[in-house]
């Protein structure tokens, strides 16, 4: 691994993770290029950001969990690939139900280049500290809908204080949001703004 990464895990002790693309719970229905382990890797700015992140939501009574971090540059063009294969229907009801699978780039749910290959943001939830439970949100990680937006209107009261509750935690600790997608956040202050990586997420 890049001497300027590290598992988050690691460094940010009392985390939960999924790593969506080491699996086959994601958008392609399989693991993601780049991906070798169920694990999430980050710059060290970035965990240090968590670090201030995961206290904030600690005494709100929420931890975190993530759902990816530094993004391989090879994943992304693996989903550029995807998209441009023939529709099979096996993730579009779960992730993008309401736009063609060839649209997701166009309309900004996934970009050529982002901020993940550049180690500066995290896709990530809540859960409540005394259940283990996950806050409710009113929709997934990569929903590729409007009900995904920050500004959705079709979600409850509640979902909308939890989201408003990570927003609240992650802009407090450093990060910005992403109007589009209420799980994904960036370093206002990235170590690497203009630096795309691209070694795998691997124990080696």
């Amino acid at each position: 691994m890049n001497d300027n990464f590290v598992f988050v895990d690691e460094r940010v002790r009392g985390v939960r993770w999924d790593a969506k693309y080491a699996t086959w719970d994601n958008f392609t229905g399989k693991p993601v290029d780049g991906y070798h382990i169920n694990r999430v890797v980050g710059t060290h700015a970035l965990c240090d950001a968590l670090e201030r992140a995961r206290d904030v939501a600690a005494d709100r009574g929420f931890g975190l969990l993530l759902w990816d971090g530094y993004r391989p540059q090879r994943a992304t063009e693996c989903f550029q690939r995807w998209a441009t294969m023939p529709e099979d229907g096996e993730t579009k009801q779960r992730h993008y139900p309401r736009i063609d699978k060839s649209e997701i780039f166009a309309k900004g749910y996934i970009h050529a280049h982002s901020g993940h290959s550049r180690g500066s943001a995290v896709d990530l939830t809540l859960f409540h500290l005394d259940t283990q439970e996950l806050a409710p949100m009113g929709g997934g990680h990569d929903v590729m809908d409007s009900i995904s937006h920050h500004a959705a209107t079709q979600i409850s009261h509640h979902e909308k204080a939890n989201r408003q509750h990570l927003r609240t935690i992650m802009e407090a600790s450093g990060f910005r949001a992403y109007e589009w997608e209420w799980w994904h956040y960036w370093l206002k202050s990235e170590p690497f703004p203009h630096t795309y990586f691209d070694f795998p997420v691997a124990n080696e």
